[in-house]
């Protein structure tokens, strides 16, 4: 098989998958392992792809988000253990933001013990938090109906009025040089305000999102810790470079 043909056989399975496993590749095709990881260092040259851990990924579209039904088929393992070290930085009494996303959510039943305080624009959030009677502030604003998020000027608003202990945040792009992004300008601002307001800012990421920069630019990489699975050792270690950069890896 020529490379060309290799080449649109692996675009053709990332455009169905997202992701795909070198394995899987190799067993289609009938190919050395050796010959797909070649392919694969030439297609992420070429931008067309990001190599992971064991695999590749399709790069995110700059202003492609993908829906709160979609990402909670994603990386579910990953997200509970990134969830589960998250909660253990919150401590009795703490007054936290949490930000509306599928990774964060998975952190709330680890809260009920820690007498909190949740101030939150993830309305999908809402029925666990009532559920553990935990003190909640729900953000007032619009509704964001793909995400379940409330954001908006008024969110914004809102938000500028309180003060939080710790800050826990969703991202869609970790990169080292061009931050930490997001699809939405709308989004972007109330993460970068909940950043501001918040004595210490985490953002949880599963490893697709590390290397990637989507369109609104939230903060530096610098700006907050970083809590994310070790499944791309290489896209960390890029993070590491930069010695202001705080990355906590989960298995």
């Amino acid at each position: 098989m020529l490379t060309t043909e290799r080449h649109a056989f692996i675009q053709s399975l990332l455009k169905k998958q997202g992701t795909v496993k070198l394995q899987e590749i190799v067993d289609q095709l009938q190919v050395s392992e050796s010959t797909i990881r070649r392919d694969l260092v030439q297609l992420e040259e070429m931008k067309v792809l990001k190599r992971v851990h064991g695999g590749a990924a399709l790069l995110q579209r700059k202003g492609l988000e993908p829906t709160t039904y979609e990402n909670q088929t994603k990386s579910i393992a990953e997200k509970q253990a990134i969830a589960k070290v998250a909660s253990s930085f919150i401590e009795n009494n703490d007054c936290i933001y949490l930000d509306a996303g599928t990774t964060i959510s998975e952190m709330i039943p680890y809260l009920k013990d820690k007498n909190v305080t949740v101030l939150t624009n993830g309305l999908m959030h809402i029925p666990k938090l009532i559920q553990l009677e935990i003190k909640t502030v729900l953000v007032g604003g619009s509704i964001k109906f793909s995400t379940n998020a409330i954001v908006g000027g008024t969110a914004v608003q809102f938000l500028n009025e309180y003060r939080m202990d710790k800050c826990f945040l969703g991202m869609n792009g970790v990169h080292p040089e061009l931050g930490l992004t997001t699809p939405d300008p709308d989004e972007a601002l109330l993460k970068k305000t909940a950043i501001r307001l918040s004595s210490e800012s985490y953002v949880l990421v599963d490893s697709t999102k590390l290397n990637e920069a989507t369109f609104a630019k939230v903060a530096d990489v610098n700006d907050a810790i970083i809590i994310t699975d070790n499944n791309d050792e290489e896209a960390i270690s890029q993070l590491k470079k930069n010695p202001k950069v705080k990355v906590v890896t989960v298995k």
